[in-house]
């Protein structure tokens, strides 16, 4: 039992000094980010690009 128990103490330190998924959340963050800006200017630029895409569509034969 006390082999049980100091093998769970090891494995839970070794859990909370790991930091491998640090790495993983600094790039879920950036990749939020991306998505927050790409979404905002897609919001703020669709009118005109609408409107472009009309004009071009238009004056096509």
């Amino acid at each position: 039992m006390l082999k049980l128990f100091i093998n769970m103490k090891l494995a839970l330190a070794h859990l909370l000094d790991d930091e491998e998924g640090q790495g993983l959340t600094e790039y879920a963050l950036i990749l939020a980010l991306i998505a927050i800006v790409a979404i905002a200017a897609l919001t703020l630029l669709g009118g005109k690009v609408t409107s472009v895409l009309n004009t071009i569509s238009s004056s096509l034969p």
